[in-house]
């Protein structure tokens, strides 16, 4: 192995450029950190651009929907309707309205929005380790096309999705699947030449007869039985999220192995791409609207919904988001359900009361073990039913917003903790970008 080069020393050091990642680091960059976004894809924007093409979360479900998400993801969905057509229409399952948007445009949205607050962004950079003093991660190395590069750190963001700063850093996380079923693994696909007026004279309870018949005659292999589709911004261009892939496997000593083991990614990959291409032969043989309809895309990776979920100052739990619990130090909201994908043919869905939303607090988005991280997305810190609510993208845009807000604020102090900010501080600067962190009256 060629030893590491020094690409540089920053204030704010992101990793990941998902949803969280991405709001990140545009937050920081604004607030005058020098940052930089680090992501192993050769885009930004992680699973909202890599694999999804729908912002769930925005709005609270139910007859008294509000608007619980602003900031930032308010700033991404003006850059999509700059782009083109950005269409707001209702989740199949009641989760609030969703707005679905082109993927492709999303690309430049999150590139322009991060390069024009000043952070700088390295593609194609996958971590691979930390250096650890005393409770601070002061470097990241990371593996590049030119070998491996260290990058000095004031303030590490660690938005990977998988914990993986914390995973290298030794700090404690629990794993997806060993206390609760894990949430299983989604390869989504795209279908084009479809009548998609022909295809809504079909219920989602019919759509679900005709998977369940299906797959009862032996001719189809479909895991998942309640998958769903809907329209995008492309006429005649659907989406899908229909495949189910269970990542956990379990060991002879006990122990388990998730998505977050290559051996286990690498079959959970090719495993999806088989099932789409299954569902999409469904589509076309038994679905109205699809009859001359073509698989058109696969997602570039498979949509991952938890892996590790770190061991933070606080722990959001399930109590709390059905009870719709505010917190003295919240930084967002969520009204959205818990979406809990078990493995078996159906998922499950809890509510919370008409109207209101959980808030998101800062101290869930610190690990207990470190001084110097902090880790917006779906790695924050919550069981696993509770992480089953808040993963939702605008949730994930709002804990991105916040932890660059904090990281700024923490790298002005040289040896800052992040615990040493204090919250008047984050929460009057959300509030001059925007950002909702109390439930907005109806």
């Amino acid at each position: 192995m060629s030893r590491p080069t020094r690409l540089g020393s920053y204030d704010v050091v992101v990793v990941g450029s998902g949803a969280a990642g991405s709001s990140a680091a545009i937050a920081a960059a604004r607030s005058g950190a020098r940052t930089i976004v680090i992501e192993k894809l050769p885009f930004l924007g992680g699973n909202s651009t890599a694999v999804l093409d729908t912002f769930y979360g925005f709005y609270t479900p139910g007859d008294r929907a509000l608007k619980v998400v602003g900031g930032v993801a308010d700033d991404v969905v003006a850059g999509l309707r700059r782009l083109g057509r950005v269409v707001e229409r209702p989740n199949t399952y009641g989760a609030g309205t969703g707005v679905t948007y082109l993927a492709e445009h999303l690309k430049v949205v999150w590139e322009s929005l991060v390069t024009e607050a000043g952070a700088t962004v390295l593609l194609h950079g996958l971590v691979q380790g930390v250096t650890l003093d005393d409770g601070r991660v002061s470097e990241v190395l990371v593996a590049t096309k030119s070998g491996p590069m260290v990058v000095e750190a004031s303030i590490v963001v660690d938005a990977s999705g998988d914990a993986d700063v914390c995973h290298y850093a030794g700090f404690e996380y629990e794993m997806a699947g060993e206390l609760d079923p894990a949430q299983t693994l989604t390869t989504t696909f795209r279908m084009v030449n479809v009548d998609t007026e022909m295809r809504a004279r079909i219920t989602k309870d019919a759509l679900h007869r005709l998977m369940t018949e299906a797959a009862s005659s032996g001719e189809y292999d479909l895991p998942r039985r309640e998958g769903s589709d809907h329209i995008t911004p492309v006429e005649g261009m659907t989406a899908t999220v229909m495949t189910r892939i269970d990542q956990v496997q379990r060991l002879p000593n006990g122990g388990i192995r998730n998505a977050t083991d290559p051996e286990v990614l690498t079959a959970a990959e090719m495993a999806g791409r088989k099932q789409a291409l299954e569902y999409a032969r469904f589509l076309v043989d038994k679905v109205p609207g699809y009859e001359n309809a073509s698989l058109i895309f696969m997602s570039t990776q498979i949509g991952m919904r938890e892996t590790r979920r770190v061991q933070g100052d606080y722990r959001v739990t399930r109590e709390d988001v059905i009870s719709a619990r505010q917190f003295d130090d919240q930084i967002g909201l969520c009204g959205a359900p818990i979406e809990d994908h078990r493995p078996g043919v159906g998922t499950k869905w809890e509510y919370l009361p008409d109207g209101t939303a959980v808030g998101i607090p800062l101290r869930a988005l610190i690990p207990r073990d470190g001084l110097n991280v902090l880790t917006p997305g779906r790695c924050f810190s919550a069981t696993h039913d509770a992480q089953a609510s808040i993963r939702s993208m605008a949730q994930c845009m709002a804990m991105g917003q916040a932890a660059g807000v904090v990281a700024s604020l923490a790298a002005g102090e040289r040896g800052g903790s992040v615990r040493d900010v204090p919250f008047e501080k984050v929460r009057a600067e959300l509030l001059q970008g925007g950002a909702i962190t109390d439930v907005p009256h109806a």
